[in-house]
Protein backbone atom coordinates (compact mmCIF):
# COMPACT_ATOMS: atom_id res chain seq x y z
CA UNK A 1 0.00 0.00 0.00
CA UNK A 2 2.80 2.48 0.88
CA UNK A 3 4.13 2.22 -2.37
CA UNK A 4 0.97 3.20 -4.02
CA UNK A 5 1.07 6.43 -1.89
CA UNK A 6 1.36 10.23 -4.03
CA UNK A 7 4.63 11.72 -1.79
CA UNK A 8 3.08 15.45 -3.44
CA UNK A 9 -0.32 14.13 -1.85
CA UNK A 10 0.80 13.68 1.36
CA UNK A 11 -1.75 15.84 3.40
CA UNK A 12 -4.38 13.74 2.66
CA UNK A 13 -2.82 10.58 3.52
CA UNK A 14 -4.01 8.75 6.68
CA UNK A 15 -0.48 9.17 8.90
CA UNK A 16 -1.94 6.22 11.24
CA UNK A 17 -2.24 3.96 8.60
CA UNK A 18 1.09 4.84 7.18
CA UNK A 19 2.85 3.93 9.95
CA UNK A 20 1.00 0.65 10.75
CA UNK A 21 -1.82 2.19 14.00
CA UNK A 22 -5.12 2.27 12.55
CA UNK A 23 -6.21 0.41 15.42
CA UNK A 24 -4.74 2.39 18.02
CA UNK A 25 -5.42 6.07 15.68
CA UNK A 26 -5.05 9.11 18.34
CA UNK A 27 -5.06 6.40 21.67
CA UNK A 28 -1.65 5.70 20.25
CA UNK A 29 1.28 7.13 22.61
CA UNK A 30 4.59 8.47 21.47
CA UNK A 31 6.19 5.41 22.24
CA UNK A 32 4.17 3.10 20.19
CA UNK A 33 4.26 5.81 17.34
CA UNK A 34 8.30 5.89 17.63
CA UNK A 35 8.44 2.19 17.73
CA UNK A 36 6.20 2.04 14.30
CA UNK A 37 8.00 4.26 12.85
CA UNK A 38 11.50 2.62 13.51
CA UNK A 39 10.32 -0.78 12.28
CA UNK A 40 8.96 0.65 8.70
CA UNK A 41 12.01 2.74 8.17
CA UNK A 42 13.88 -0.70 8.75
CA UNK A 43 12.19 -1.77 6.24
CA UNK A 44 11.04 1.13 3.61
CA UNK A 45 14.08 3.10 3.68
CA UNK A 46 15.80 4.03 0.17
CA UNK A 47 18.90 2.79 1.34
CA UNK A 48 17.69 -0.30 2.39
CA UNK A 49 15.74 -1.13 -0.63
CA UNK A 50 18.52 0.20 -2.77
CA UNK A 51 21.29 -2.54 -1.54
CA UNK A 52 18.41 -4.88 -2.37
CA UNK A 53 18.48 -3.75 -5.89
CA UNK A 54 15.21 -2.21 -6.28
CA UNK A 55 14.63 1.04 -8.28
CA UNK A 56 15.07 4.30 -6.06
CA UNK A 57 12.92 7.94 -6.87
CA UNK A 58 15.13 10.76 -6.51
CA UNK A 59 14.20 13.64 -4.21
CA UNK A 60 11.22 14.40 -2.37
CA UNK A 61 9.23 12.10 -5.20
CA UNK A 62 9.78 8.48 -3.06
CA UNK A 63 7.21 6.89 -1.09
CA UNK A 64 9.26 7.20 2.02
CA UNK A 65 8.70 11.08 1.97
CA UNK A 66 5.11 10.07 2.97
CA UNK A 67 6.47 7.82 5.96
CA UNK A 68 8.82 11.20 6.64
CA UNK A 69 5.31 13.78 6.97
CA UNK A 70 4.13 10.90 9.19
CA UNK A 71 6.06 10.86 12.10
CA UNK A 72 6.84 14.57 11.62
CA UNK A 73 3.23 15.05 11.85
CA UNK A 74 2.63 12.43 14.94
CA UNK A 75 5.63 13.24 16.84
CA UNK A 76 5.22 17.15 17.44
CA UNK A 77 1.56 17.28 19.52
CA UNK A 78 0.68 20.66 17.68
CA UNK A 79 0.60 19.10 14.83
CA UNK A 80 -0.81 15.60 15.59
CA UNK A 81 -3.59 17.91 17.45
CA UNK A 82 -4.27 19.53 14.43
CA UNK A 83 -4.36 16.16 12.30
CA UNK A 84 -6.68 14.67 14.96
CA UNK A 85 -9.52 17.77 14.74
CA UNK A 86 -9.90 16.51 11.30
CA UNK A 87 -9.55 12.74 11.30
CA UNK A 88 -10.70 11.11 8.42
CA UNK A 89 -12.67 8.00 10.54
CA UNK A 90 -14.37 10.38 12.57
CA UNK A 91 -18.28 10.29 12.33
CA UNK A 92 -19.76 13.46 12.25
CA UNK A 93 -23.25 12.66 12.15
CA UNK A 94 -26.00 13.31 14.96
CA UNK A 95 -29.20 11.40 15.25
CA UNK A 96 -32.55 12.53 14.04
CA UNK A 97 -35.34 13.29 16.38
CA UNK A 98 -37.29 9.75 15.15
CA UNK A 99 -34.05 7.41 15.58
CA UNK A 100 -33.80 9.02 18.90
CA UNK A 101 -37.26 8.38 20.41
CA UNK A 102 -37.43 4.49 19.54
CA UNK A 103 -34.24 3.13 21.16
CA UNK A 104 -32.33 6.59 22.92
CA UNK A 105 -30.14 5.43 24.95
CA UNK A 106 -28.69 3.03 22.36
CA UNK A 107 -28.56 5.70 19.55
CA UNK A 108 -26.97 8.46 21.56
CA UNK A 109 -24.57 6.78 23.95
CA UNK A 110 -22.07 5.64 21.48
CA UNK A 111 -22.85 9.48 19.65
CA UNK A 112 -21.96 11.02 22.92
CA UNK A 113 -18.95 8.75 23.90
CA UNK A 114 -17.90 9.52 19.95
CA UNK A 115 -17.58 13.29 20.43
CA UNK A 116 -16.01 13.19 24.25
CA UNK A 117 -12.47 13.25 22.94
CA UNK A 118 -13.18 16.74 21.83
CA UNK A 119 -13.54 17.51 25.70
CA UNK A 120 -11.44 19.89 27.00
CA UNK A 121 -11.97 18.52 30.49
CA UNK A 122 -10.63 15.10 31.33
CA UNK A 123 -14.07 13.71 33.14
CA UNK A 124 -17.14 13.65 30.85
CA UNK A 125 -20.30 12.29 32.82
CA UNK A 126 -21.98 9.37 30.94
CA UNK A 127 -25.19 9.61 29.43
CA UNK A 128 -26.43 6.70 32.42
CA UNK A 129 -29.68 4.95 32.37
CA UNK A 130 -33.31 5.56 32.77
CA UNK A 131 -32.49 5.21 36.51
CA UNK A 132 -30.22 7.73 36.96
CA UNK A 133 -30.85 10.46 39.22
CA UNK A 134 -31.90 14.04 38.45
CA UNK A 135 -28.76 15.44 39.33
CA UNK A 136 -26.85 12.50 37.35
CA UNK A 137 -28.81 13.85 34.48
CA UNK A 138 -28.62 17.72 35.05
CA UNK A 139 -24.85 17.80 35.12
CA UNK A 140 -24.65 15.73 31.94
CA UNK A 141 -26.69 18.34 30.05
CA UNK A 142 -24.94 21.17 32.30
CA UNK A 143 -21.70 19.96 31.04
CA UNK A 144 -22.52 18.99 27.11
CA UNK A 145 -24.10 22.82 26.90
CA UNK A 146 -21.24 24.09 28.35
CA UNK A 147 -18.89 21.80 26.34
CA UNK A 148 -15.38 22.90 26.07
CA UNK A 149 -13.99 21.58 22.56
CA UNK A 150 -10.19 21.95 21.89
CA UNK A 151 -11.01 20.65 18.26
CA UNK A 152 -9.39 23.07 15.91
CA UNK A 153 -8.94 23.30 11.57
CA UNK A 154 -5.76 25.08 11.21
CA UNK A 155 -4.60 21.36 9.22
CA UNK A 156 -7.57 22.49 6.71
CA UNK A 157 -5.72 25.23 5.66
CA UNK A 158 -5.52 25.79 2.08
CA UNK A 159 -2.57 27.53 1.73
CA UNK A 160 0.89 27.76 3.87
CA UNK A 161 2.46 30.86 4.89
CA UNK A 162 6.37 28.89 5.34
CA UNK A 163 6.08 28.48 1.49
CA UNK A 164 5.42 32.61 0.62
CA UNK A 165 8.72 34.34 1.10
CA UNK A 166 6.29 38.45 0.45
CA UNK A 167 5.22 39.30 4.25
CA UNK A 168 2.26 41.19 3.01
CA UNK A 169 1.19 38.28 1.35
CA UNK A 170 1.99 36.25 4.22
CA UNK A 171 -0.09 38.32 6.12
CA UNK A 172 -2.93 37.94 3.89
CA UNK A 173 -2.59 33.75 3.99
CA UNK A 174 -3.11 33.92 7.67
CA UNK A 175 -5.98 36.58 7.64
CA UNK A 176 -7.95 34.18 5.31
CA UNK A 177 -6.71 30.62 7.07
CA UNK A 178 -8.24 32.51 10.80
CA UNK A 179 -11.58 33.39 9.15
CA UNK A 180 -11.76 29.13 7.71
CA UNK A 181 -10.69 28.46 11.26
CA UNK A 182 -13.20 30.38 13.14
CA UNK A 183 -16.17 29.51 10.39
CA UNK A 184 -15.03 25.77 10.84
CA UNK A 185 -15.31 26.33 14.51
CA UNK A 186 -18.50 27.72 14.43
CA UNK A 187 -19.92 25.17 12.78
CA UNK A 188 -18.90 22.53 15.01
CA UNK A 189 -20.08 24.16 18.08
CA UNK A 190 -23.61 24.26 16.42
CA UNK A 191 -23.28 20.68 15.58
CA UNK A 192 -22.51 19.75 19.23
CA UNK A 193 -25.30 22.28 20.06
CA UNK A 194 -27.86 20.56 17.77
CA UNK A 195 -26.48 17.25 19.04
CA UNK A 196 -27.47 18.10 22.92
CA UNK A 197 -30.49 19.47 22.38
CA UNK A 198 -32.14 16.71 19.77
CA UNK A 199 -30.95 14.30 23.07
CA UNK A 200 -33.01 16.72 25.35
CA UNK A 201 -35.60 16.63 23.48
CA UNK A 202 -35.73 13.37 23.23
CA UNK A 203 -34.58 12.01 26.37
CA UNK A 204 -37.53 9.85 28.83
CA UNK A 205 -36.04 10.80 31.67
CA UNK A 206 -36.88 14.37 31.38
CA UNK A 207 -40.39 13.85 30.43
CA UNK A 208 -40.35 11.62 33.65
CA UNK A 209 -38.49 14.85 35.86
CA UNK A 210 -40.73 16.82 34.79
CA UNK A 211 -44.23 14.57 35.12
CA UNK A 212 -43.36 14.14 38.83
CA UNK A 213 -41.95 18.33 39.06
CA UNK A 214 -45.61 18.77 37.61
CA UNK A 215 -47.23 16.14 40.36
CA UNK A 216 -45.17 17.40 43.15
CA UNK A 217 -45.95 21.35 42.37
CA UNK A 218 -49.63 20.25 42.28
CA UNK A 219 -49.21 18.26 45.66
CA UNK A 220 -47.58 21.56 46.80
CA UNK A 221 -49.92 23.86 45.79
CA UNK A 222 -52.89 21.35 47.20
CA UNK A 223 -51.21 21.43 50.68
CA UNK A 224 -50.39 24.93 50.24
CA UNK A 225 -54.30 26.01 49.32
CA UNK A 226 -55.37 23.52 52.66
CA UNK A 227 -53.22 25.07 55.35
CA UNK A 228 -53.82 28.34 53.88
CA UNK A 229 -57.04 27.55 54.30
CA UNK A 230 -56.80 26.64 57.85
CA UNK A 231 -54.88 29.42 58.25
CA UNK A 232 -57.56 31.70 57.59
CA UNK A 233 -59.78 30.19 59.53
CA UNK A 234 -58.28 29.90 62.37
CA UNK A 235 -57.42 34.13 61.81
CA UNK A 236 -61.22 34.59 60.73
CA UNK A 237 -62.01 32.75 64.51
CA UNK A 238 -59.03 34.70 66.32
CA UNK A 239 -60.15 37.80 64.48
CA UNK A 240 -64.00 37.43 65.64
CA UNK A 241 -62.93 36.62 69.14
CA UNK A 242 -60.93 40.02 69.17
CA UNK A 243 -63.47 42.36 67.94
CA UNK A 244 -66.20 40.81 70.30
CA UNK A 245 -63.43 41.23 72.95
CA UNK A 246 -62.78 44.46 71.54
CA UNK A 247 -66.25 45.49 71.61
CA UNK A 248 -67.17 44.49 75.58
CA UNK A 249 -63.67 46.48 75.76
CA UNK A 250 -65.21 49.90 74.00
CA UNK A 251 -68.98 49.43 75.77
CA UNK A 252 -66.87 49.44 78.89
CA UNK A 253 -64.44 51.96 78.36
CA UNK A 254 -67.22 54.22 76.77
CA UNK A 255 -69.63 53.77 80.15
CA UNK A 256 -66.89 55.25 81.62
CA UNK A 257 -65.71 57.97 79.74
CA UNK A 258 -69.20 58.48 79.69
CA UNK A 259 -69.39 58.36 83.42
CA UNK A 260 -66.48 60.70 83.34
CA UNK A 261 -67.49 63.20 81.09
CA UNK A 262 -70.74 63.36 83.27
CA UNK A 263 -68.72 63.83 86.35
CA UNK A 264 -66.58 66.23 84.57
CA UNK A 265 -69.57 68.03 83.25
CA UNK A 266 -71.29 68.33 86.72
CA UNK A 267 -67.40 69.61 88.47
CA UNK A 268 -66.90 72.27 84.95
CA UNK A 269 -71.01 73.11 86.08
CA UNK A 270 -70.25 73.60 89.79
CA UNK A 271 -67.20 75.29 89.11
CA UNK A 272 -68.52 77.72 86.35
CA UNK A 273 -71.34 78.20 88.88
CA UNK A 274 -69.20 79.59 91.76
CA UNK A 275 -67.14 81.24 89.59
CA UNK A 276 -70.11 83.13 88.17
CA UNK A 277 -70.95 83.58 91.89
CA UNK A 278 -67.69 85.07 92.81
CA UNK A 279 -67.49 87.35 89.98
CA UNK A 280 -71.30 88.84 90.76
CA UNK A 281 -70.62 88.83 94.58
CA UNK A 282 -67.28 90.82 93.43
CA UNK A 283 -69.26 93.10 91.72
CA UNK A 284 -71.82 93.50 93.64
CA UNK A 285 -69.61 94.05 96.55
CA UNK A 286 -67.57 96.83 94.40
CA UNK A 287 -70.68 98.35 93.33
CA UNK A 288 -72.22 98.58 97.02
CA UNK A 289 -68.94 100.40 97.76
CA UNK A 290 -70.20 102.78 95.14
CA UNK A 291 -66.59 101.56 93.52
CA UNK A 292 -64.58 103.04 95.87
CA UNK A 293 -65.10 106.28 93.79
CA UNK A 294 -65.63 110.02 94.55
CA UNK A 295 -66.47 110.53 91.09
CA UNK A 296 -67.91 109.36 87.76
CA UNK A 297 -64.63 108.82 85.53
CA UNK A 298 -62.83 107.19 88.80
CA UNK A 299 -65.90 104.45 89.56
CA UNK A 300 -66.03 103.89 85.54
CA UNK A 301 -61.98 103.22 85.83
CA UNK A 302 -62.85 100.69 88.60
CA UNK A 303 -65.71 99.75 87.35
CA UNK A 304 -63.29 98.34 83.94
CA UNK A 305 -60.74 97.01 86.57
CA UNK A 306 -63.41 94.89 88.42
CA UNK A 307 -64.25 93.44 85.17
CA UNK A 308 -60.74 92.81 84.32
CA UNK A 309 -60.08 91.03 87.41
CA UNK A 310 -63.73 88.74 86.72
CA UNK A 311 -61.84 87.90 83.84
CA UNK A 312 -58.32 87.09 84.51
CA UNK A 313 -58.73 86.03 88.66
CA UNK A 314 -59.04 82.06 88.74
CA UNK A 315 -61.84 80.58 91.51
CA UNK A 316 -59.99 80.42 94.44
CA UNK A 317 -58.56 84.33 94.21
CA UNK A 318 -61.52 85.55 93.49
CA UNK A 319 -62.81 83.51 96.62
CA UNK A 320 -60.20 84.84 98.70
CA UNK A 321 -60.46 88.39 97.35
CA UNK A 322 -64.43 88.15 97.96
CA UNK A 323 -63.45 87.08 101.31
CA UNK A 324 -61.52 89.70 102.46
CA UNK A 325 -63.83 92.54 100.85
CA UNK A 326 -66.62 91.16 103.37
CA UNK A 327 -64.54 91.44 106.71
CA UNK A 328 -62.61 94.85 105.48
CA UNK A 329 -63.51 98.14 105.57
CA UNK A 330 -64.13 100.09 102.35
CA UNK A 331 -60.61 101.62 102.45
CA UNK A 332 -59.34 98.14 103.08
CA UNK A 333 -61.49 96.35 100.71
CA UNK A 334 -60.17 99.80 97.99
CA UNK A 335 -56.53 98.95 98.92
CA UNK A 336 -57.08 94.83 98.85
CA UNK A 337 -58.71 95.56 94.92
CA UNK A 338 -56.06 97.75 93.61
CA UNK A 339 -53.34 95.38 94.71
CA UNK A 340 -55.36 92.59 92.86
CA UNK A 341 -55.64 94.91 89.69
CA UNK A 342 -51.96 95.44 90.27
CA UNK A 343 -50.58 92.36 89.96
CA UNK A 344 -52.94 91.34 87.11
CA UNK A 345 -51.73 94.30 85.31
CA UNK A 346 -47.92 93.60 85.95
CA UNK A 347 -49.10 89.59 84.64
CA UNK A 348 -50.82 91.53 81.50
CA UNK A 349 -47.24 93.62 80.96
CA UNK A 350 -45.11 90.28 81.45
CA UNK A 351 -47.23 88.52 78.99
CA UNK A 352 -47.18 91.44 76.38
CA UNK A 353 -42.96 92.20 76.47
CA UNK A 354 -42.93 88.39 75.95
CA UNK A 355 -44.78 88.71 73.45
CA UNK A 356 -42.86 91.29 71.70
CA UNK A 357 -39.42 90.19 72.44
CA UNK A 358 -40.80 87.23 70.49
CA UNK A 359 -41.64 89.17 67.58
CA UNK A 360 -38.60 90.92 67.86
CA UNK A 361 -36.29 88.35 67.58
CA UNK A 362 -38.29 86.64 64.93
CA UNK A 363 -37.48 89.46 62.80
CA UNK A 364 -34.09 89.61 63.61
CA UNK A 365 -33.68 86.49 62.82
CA UNK A 366 -35.42 86.71 59.27
CA UNK A 367 -33.58 90.11 58.87
CA UNK A 368 -30.00 88.03 59.00
CA UNK A 369 -31.18 85.55 57.19
CA UNK A 370 -32.14 88.17 54.04
CA UNK A 371 -35.49 88.02 54.20
CA UNK A 372 -35.69 91.75 53.70
CA UNK A 373 -35.14 91.86 49.98
CA UNK A 374 -34.53 94.17 47.66
CA UNK A 375 -38.20 95.79 48.01
CA UNK A 376 -37.21 97.72 51.56
CA UNK A 377 -34.86 100.14 49.70
CA UNK A 378 -36.30 103.56 48.79
CA UNK A 379 -39.36 103.68 50.70
CA UNK A 380 -40.07 106.78 52.79
CA UNK A 381 -42.76 107.57 54.91
CA UNK A 382 -45.39 109.18 52.47
CA UNK A 383 -44.72 106.35 50.71
CA UNK A 384 -45.36 103.71 53.59
CA UNK A 385 -48.84 105.56 54.57
CA UNK A 386 -49.51 104.90 50.71
CA UNK A 387 -48.81 101.38 50.55
CA UNK A 388 -51.34 100.86 54.06
CA UNK A 389 -53.83 102.75 52.30
CA UNK A 390 -53.52 100.53 48.67
CA UNK A 391 -53.53 97.66 50.79
CA UNK A 392 -56.86 98.59 52.45
CA UNK A 393 -58.58 99.66 49.20
CA UNK A 394 -57.57 96.52 46.80
CA UNK A 395 -58.15 93.10 49.42
CA UNK A 396 -57.26 89.90 49.24
CA UNK A 397 -59.39 88.63 46.03
CA UNK A 398 -58.87 91.57 43.75
CA UNK A 399 -57.55 90.59 39.85
CA UNK A 400 -54.11 90.95 40.02
CA UNK A 401 -54.17 92.36 43.17
CA UNK A 402 -50.31 93.48 43.85
CA UNK A 403 -49.81 94.72 40.24
CA UNK A 404 -52.88 96.84 40.76
CA UNK A 405 -51.49 98.29 43.95
CA UNK A 406 -48.39 98.71 42.44
CA UNK A 407 -50.06 100.75 39.59
CA UNK A 408 -51.62 102.61 42.26
CA UNK A 409 -48.77 103.44 44.16
CA UNK A 410 -46.69 104.95 40.87
CA UNK A 411 -49.73 106.96 40.36
CA UNK A 412 -49.75 108.76 43.88
CA UNK A 413 -46.50 108.33 44.73
CA UNK A 414 -44.72 111.79 45.14
CA UNK A 415 -41.05 110.60 45.66
CA UNK A 416 -40.79 109.36 41.87
CA UNK A 417 -39.56 105.75 42.78
CA UNK A 418 -41.58 103.11 40.15
CA UNK A 419 -42.75 99.99 42.12
CA UNK A 420 -43.52 97.01 40.37
CA UNK A 421 -45.50 94.13 42.50
CA UNK A 422 -42.09 92.49 43.88
CA UNK A 423 -41.36 95.69 45.53
CA UNK A 424 -44.68 95.87 46.76
CA UNK A 425 -45.18 92.63 48.07
CA UNK A 426 -41.87 92.37 49.99
CA UNK A 427 -42.51 95.29 51.53
CA UNK A 428 -46.10 94.12 52.78
CA UNK A 429 -44.20 91.20 53.96
CA UNK A 430 -41.85 93.03 55.62
CA UNK A 431 -44.96 95.40 57.61
CA UNK A 432 -46.45 91.90 58.35
CA UNK A 433 -43.45 91.17 60.57
CA UNK A 434 -42.91 94.49 62.34
CA UNK A 435 -43.86 94.47 66.07
CA UNK A 436 -47.35 96.21 67.58
CA UNK A 437 -45.60 99.00 68.71
CA UNK A 438 -43.67 100.14 64.80
CA UNK A 439 -47.61 99.12 63.25
CA UNK A 440 -48.74 101.20 65.78
CA UNK A 441 -46.58 104.18 65.19
CA UNK A 442 -47.22 104.19 61.17
CA UNK A 443 -50.87 103.91 62.09
CA UNK A 444 -51.01 107.27 64.22
CA UNK A 445 -49.30 108.99 61.50
CA UNK A 446 -51.27 107.59 58.67
CA UNK A 447 -54.39 108.88 60.90
CA UNK A 448 -52.57 112.21 61.63
CA UNK A 449 -52.01 113.01 57.83
CA UNK A 450 -55.54 111.95 57.35
CA UNK A 451 -57.29 114.56 59.09
CA UNK A 452 -55.02 117.01 57.98
CA UNK A 453 -55.70 116.33 54.32
CA UNK A 454 -59.89 116.07 55.07
CA UNK A 455 -60.22 118.55 57.67
CA UNK A 456 -62.21 120.89 55.52
CA UNK A 457 -63.99 118.23 53.98
CA UNK A 458 -67.47 117.65 55.43
CA UNK A 459 -68.17 113.51 56.28
CA UNK A 460 -70.44 112.37 53.70
CA UNK A 461 -71.72 109.39 55.98
CA UNK A 462 -71.49 109.40 59.16
CA UNK A 463 -69.17 111.10 61.83
CA UNK A 464 -66.76 108.15 62.56
CA UNK A 465 -63.23 109.32 61.60
CA UNK A 466 -61.50 106.76 59.39
CA UNK A 467 -58.57 105.35 60.60
CA UNK A 468 -55.87 103.93 58.42
CA UNK A 469 -55.09 100.10 58.79
CA UNK A 470 -52.59 97.45 57.90
CA UNK A 471 -53.35 93.93 57.97
CA UNK A 472 -57.30 94.35 59.93
CA UNK A 473 -55.33 96.03 62.87
CA UNK A 474 -56.51 99.72 63.77
CA UNK A 475 -55.96 101.25 67.05
CA UNK A 476 -57.57 104.34 67.82
CA UNK A 477 -56.78 104.18 71.34
CA UNK A 478 -53.04 104.59 71.41
CA UNK A 479 -52.83 103.22 75.26
CA UNK A 480 -54.98 100.04 74.25
CA UNK A 481 -52.84 96.67 74.04
CA UNK A 482 -52.71 95.78 70.17
CA UNK A 483 -54.80 93.23 68.71
CA UNK A 484 -52.76 90.24 67.32
CA UNK A 485 -53.96 88.08 64.34
CA UNK A 486 -54.92 85.34 66.06
CA UNK A 487 -56.86 87.49 68.39
CA UNK A 488 -58.75 89.44 66.03
CA UNK A 489 -59.64 85.62 64.15
CA UNK A 490 -60.99 84.68 67.29
CA UNK A 491 -63.18 87.43 67.69
CA UNK A 492 -64.61 87.25 64.44
CA UNK A 493 -65.41 83.54 65.04
CA UNK A 494 -67.10 84.07 68.08
CA UNK A 495 -69.10 87.22 65.77
CA UNK A 496 -70.57 84.20 63.73
CA UNK A 497 -71.08 81.86 66.40
CA UNK A 498 -73.02 84.48 68.78
CA UNK A 499 -75.49 86.44 66.75
CA UNK A 500 -77.20 89.16 68.47
CA UNK A 501 -80.16 87.18 69.29
CA UNK A 502 -77.70 84.98 71.63
CA UNK A 503 -78.36 86.01 75.64
CA UNK A 504 -75.20 87.19 77.56
CA UNK A 505 -73.68 87.60 74.15
CA UNK A 506 -70.31 89.81 75.17
CA UNK A 507 -69.69 87.60 77.87
CA UNK A 508 -70.13 84.26 75.35
CA UNK A 509 -67.40 86.17 72.99
CA UNK A 510 -65.49 87.62 74.92
CA UNK A 511 -64.57 84.08 76.47
CA UNK A 512 -63.78 83.05 73.54
CA UNK A 513 -61.28 85.29 73.44
CA UNK A 514 -58.62 84.88 75.46
CA UNK A 515 -57.19 87.58 77.38
CA UNK A 516 -59.91 90.10 76.29
CA UNK A 517 -62.59 91.51 78.21
CA UNK A 518 -66.11 91.83 77.07
CA UNK A 519 -65.31 95.93 77.16
CA UNK A 520 -62.29 95.17 74.95
CA UNK A 521 -64.18 93.25 72.31
CA UNK A 522 -67.12 95.93 72.60
CA UNK A 523 -64.27 98.56 71.71
CA UNK A 524 -63.11 96.50 68.54
CA UNK A 525 -66.03 95.64 67.29
CA UNK A 526 -67.17 99.03 67.23
CA UNK A 527 -63.30 99.90 65.35
CA UNK A 528 -64.19 97.49 62.96
CA UNK A 529 -67.72 98.82 61.89
CA UNK A 530 -65.79 102.27 61.62
CA UNK A 531 -63.13 100.72 59.78
CA UNK A 532 -65.80 99.65 57.08
CA UNK A 533 -67.86 102.68 56.73
CA UNK A 534 -64.10 104.96 56.18
CA UNK A 535 -63.13 102.31 53.54
CA UNK A 536 -66.61 102.68 51.58
CA UNK A 537 -66.34 106.38 51.80
CA UNK A 538 -62.48 106.04 50.99
CA UNK A 539 -63.28 103.77 47.48
CA UNK A 540 -66.73 106.28 46.94
CA UNK A 541 -64.18 108.70 46.95
CA UNK A 542 -61.62 107.20 44.61
CA UNK A 543 -64.89 106.27 42.14
CA UNK A 544 -65.79 109.82 42.03
CA UNK A 545 -62.23 110.73 41.14
CA UNK A 546 -61.84 107.97 38.49
CA UNK A 547 -65.15 109.10 36.70
CA UNK A 548 -64.25 112.63 36.65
Amino acid sequence: MLRTLDPKDWKNQDHYVVLGLPHLRYKATQKQIRAAHKAIVLKHHPDKRKAAGEQIVEGDNDYFTCITKAIEILSDPVKRRAFDSVDPTFDNAVPSKSEGKENFFEVFAPVFERNARWSSKKHVPKLGTMESSFEEVDNFYAFWYNFDSWREFSYLDEEEKEKVVCLNFRRWIEKQNRASRALRKKEEMNRIRTLVDTAYSCDPRIKKFKEEEKARKESEKKAKAEAKKREQDEKERARQAELEAARLAKEKEQEEVKQAAQQAKKEKEIQKKAIKKERQKLRTTCKNWNFFAENEADGVKMMEDVEKLCDRLELTSLQSLNEILASASKEDSKAAVEKQVQEVNAQLQREREAEVQARQAARSAEQASGGGGAGGKGWNEDDLQLLIKAVNLFPAGTNSRWEVIANYMNLHSTSGMKRNAKDVINKAKNLQRLDPLQKDEINKKAFEKFKKEHASVAPSIDNAVPSERFDGECYLDANAAPWTTEEQKLLEQALKTYPVSTPERWEKIAAAVPKRSKKDCMKRYKELVEMVKAKKAAQEQVAGKSKK
